[in-house]
């Protein structure tokens, strides 16, 4: 059965028909805003903490790692409450590790910091497992890949605004500050500047979980159809009871029993690793030289990928398949990567040419390679969700439990990353990306076509 067959529940015409679509896009341009706020979380505890770049790069870690031990108990979750209450309960956990927060800023102890990371990205796995093969489902098979493209343009885009508002809202008042400034200041000053800089956490933090409560709250007004196999008298409830097999051990070995799905999943850990390591390292690379405002450098990387999105949602499928758009990325990832490597850290030519004749902040060009691999990880993830979930059937469900644990990556590769960046320097630890993007070309190729071992 493919996923055009089990598609029964959007409403045929009407804001109702648009009203799942524009929900489902509002979560995910908060998934997108709140990941995304790493980017400057990760500079700014460094400082705030005082932390090395591989403790640093733990607020990624713990993130992530919120999926691999959370992403199968969510999916019980959601077995027992439908998808909606699900989506509303992730609201909710998120708004709860927002506040967490707050005790985390008081004391700067960095461990707090990391427990509020850790609840935040469960609540975000509830969100994540719930929506993804929902906006698959909402459609054709063959324009899935598209839906979550559009998808990805909400999500890219509250990337770009997550960093220069958290500039904007915790840094205003403030110096601009970046590693290699603060590590020349005097000791009483420093302490000073890092005192005020960890209390102006408490108030945009505080907003965020208002904002999420209130949306949990919304998201148990709204009507949002079923998406299981049955008819669109089903509700959400009996969508997901029609998969209750999935709790068996006989439902868990089958599921293993599709190789398309087992290496896609593969394919998202190293995906997201990759697009964690070029969103969440640029700024812990661009202060360790001293570039101005490193809390803002993820919006590059995030522009790019709305770039890429934009291309997606346009040609596919209509003048490329979801294979050919995958296999583009792995080797524009290649490219990319060898040429990160080998740039310069003081030129700006590359960044000259693209963006600083418009006035747009110009970067050394190892720095803007590295946002410009935003646009080669951009159709990745859009092209590996139907492609994995193809056929599953009543096991869709937990085959995006199982895709969804592949956001592992996102905490592993990273501090993959950071132990290498010790070893070698940084610019040369994002060679680690090299075996990463031919696996994701493999894939493309081979791996999404296995239909047996």
């Amino acid at each position: 059965m493919t996923l055009h067959a089990q598609t029964s529940a959007l409403p045929p015409s009407g804001l109702a028909r648009f009203t799942p679509i524009i929900s489902i896009g509002l979560l995910f341009f908060i998934f997108g805003f709140i990941t995304w706020l790493n980017g400057a979380l990760i500079p700014f505890l460094q400082m705030v903490c005082e932390l090395t770049e591989i403790q640093a790069l733990l607020i990624a870690f713990c993130f992530y790692i919120a999926y691999v031990v959370m992403a199968l108990p969510m999916a019980k979750i959601l077995e027992k409450t439908g998808y909606q209450k699900g989506m509303s309960l992730g609201l909710g956990i998120i708004a709860l590790g927002c506040v967490l927060f707050v005790p985390a800023a008081l004391s700067a102890w960095f461990p707090v910091f990391l427990l509020a990371q850790f609840v935040v990205g469960s609540g975000l796995t509830i969100l994540q497992t719930a929506s993804n093969p929902f906006i698959v489902r909402l459609g054709s098979e063959e324009s899935a890949a598209a839906r979550i493209a559009f998808m990805g343009l909400l999500n890219k885009a509250a990337g770009v605004l997550a960093p220069i508002i958290f500039t904007a809202l915790v840094l205003n008042g403030l110096p601009d500050v970046n590693q290699e400034m603060l590590s020349a200041m005097a000791e009483q000053e420093r302490t000073a500047l890092i005192s005020d800089m960890s209390v102006s956490l408490i108030q945009p933090y505080i907003g965020m979980a208002i904002a999420l409560a209130l949306l949990a709250l919304g998201f148990t007004k709204i009507n949002l159809p079923a998406i299981g196999e049955g008819t669109t008298e089903q509700n959400s409830d009996s969508a997901i009871n029609a998969e209750s097999s999935l709790n068996t051990p006989q439902a868990d070995k089958r599921i293993l029993q599709f190789p398309h799905l087992v290496l896609g999943a593969i394919s998202l850990f190293f995906y997201v690793g990759v697009e964690v390591v070029a969103g969440d390292t640029i700024g812990l690379y661009g202060s360790s030289l001293g570039v101005d405002n490193a809390t803002t450098l993820t919006s590059y990387t995030m522009v790019a990928m709305v770039i890429g999105y934009a291309i997606g949602l346009v040609c596919i499928p209509r003048i490329f398949s979801q294979q050919a758009a995958l296999l583009g990325s792995a080797v524009t990832g290649v490219l990319l990567t060898f040429a990160i490597l080998f740039a310069s850290d003081t030129s700006t030519s590359i960044a000259d040419v693209l963006w600083g004749w418009a006035g747009i902040q110009a970067l050394p060009n190892s720095v803007a390679l590295i946002a410009l691999l935003g646009f080669a990880n951009a159709l990745v993830w859009p092209a590996i969700w139907p492609l994995a979930l193809n056929n599953l059937g009543k096991y869709t469900a937990q085959g995006s439990a199982l895709l969804i644990m592949g956001i592992a990556g996102g905490a592993i590769l990273p501090m993959v990353y950071g132990g290498a960046s010790e070893w070698v320097g940084g610019q040369y630890a994002y060679a680690i990306m090299l075996p990463c993007y031919c696996f994701i070309g493999y894939y493309a190729i081979w791996g999404s076509k296995k239909q047996s071992w």
